[in-house]
């Protein structure tokens, strides 16, 4: 029962997944290295992400919802009018 369980979870029979996750990571390992890409270079990658959005603060909250107003300004009243059009029909 608790095997039915374990296939259940994890999608297949435990030895399928392990097969296929072996394959994958192989792959993605192949392409990393083809890409000069190692893991503590993405961890770095991801660190320096995460500090250069800190860094921005709250300006780039600012920005996006710039952004969105902009954006708003075209797209709801052209999303209005497809209604009232939608409507008549």
């Amino acid at each position: 029962m608790s095997g039915d369980g374990l296939s259940r979870f994890l999608g297949d029979t435990p030895l399928r997944v392990a097969v296929r996750l072996i394959f994958l990571s192989l792959v993605v390992g192949v392409i990393l290295s083809a890409l000069d890409l190692d893991p503590l270079g993405l961890v770095d990658l991801l660190f320096a992400f995460i500090r250069k959005l800190w860094n921005m603060g709250f300006s780039a909250i600012e920005q996006v919802g710039q952004y969105l107003v902009l954006g708003a300004v075209i797209v709801v009243p052209l999303w209005i009018l497809s209604r009232v059009f939608a409507a008549r029909r």
